[in-house]
């Protein structure tokens, strides 16, 4: 199946994640080459403890600064504001409340963040200001395209680039992951026995996939459809 993209054999990502997290940062960015698609938020944080804390995901990065508030005000289970500063003030209380109150860490997930515009990146690291710089009660994690590097590196955003404590490139899989993606993904649809792709066209796949996933899952996909004709 090309839909369903498990989790890689490479750690790599999770792996940086995981570290940066129990080291407790305001701001983490994980930056793709397109079209490396990064773990999802669930398996990001499937290792993260559930009492200990708390995951929300915003897919939505294209809109305006009102947006990106609902979008994490509704995360959030909180009512609509109707004004910036209202719906700011609710999601810093409603973290705080999270932190203090239910021990949990509140994780933001925002996806495509290279497409972010300057305004909610500098809100968003207002975001990650409790008592002064004293305290860290959100965690930040920023994944998009390598755009992303760039526009984090412009003079205008120094101040959130000085927040970020990990920064991790996710490239595509090497030789050896591609081979054991594909046994991987075999092994999920029952076909653990039979090798179904030789070495060469397993090189075949990584020059043609510079190791990217999708485009693996793509190319893997034809390979045996044409085969099975």
């Amino acid at each position: 199946p090309r839909n369903s993209i498990p989790p890689p054999p490479s750690p790599r990502p999770r792996h940086a994640l995981n570290t940066s997290w129990n080291c407790v940062p305001s701001v983490l960015s994980l930056v793709r080459q397109a079209p490396v698609k990064p773990p999802s938020a669930g398996k990001l944080s499937a290792s993260l403890h559930p009492e200990l804390y708390r995951v929300f995901y915003i897919p939505l990065s294209t809109g305006n600064i009102m947006d990106m508030y609902k979008s994490i005000g509704w995360e959030l289970g909180l009512p609509t504001e109707r004004n910036r500063a209202a719906a700011f003030r609710a999601i810093r209380t409603e973290i705080t409340r999270l932190t203090l109150e239910t021990g949990q860490r509140p994780v933001l997930i925002i996806d495509e963040a290279h497409h972010l515009r300057n305004e909610i990146l500098e809100d968003l690291r207002l975001l990650t200001n409790y008592r002064m710089d004293s305290e860290n009660r959100l965690c930040l994690l920023l994944v998009g395209l390598t755009e992303l590097r760039r526009r984090l590196a412009m003079a205008v955003h120094e101040s959130l680039a000085q927040r970020i404590v990990v920064r991790y490139h996710l490239t595509g899989l090497t030789r050896e992951e591609v081979s054991e993606y594909l046994t991987h993904r075999l092994r999920l649809v029952g076909r653990c026995e039979l090798p179904l792709f030789e070495p060469p066209a397993i090189e075949a796949i990584f020059q043609d996939t510079q190791g990217r996933v999708r485009k693996i899952n793509t190319l893997a996909h034809y390979a045996l459809t044409s085969g099975a004709i």
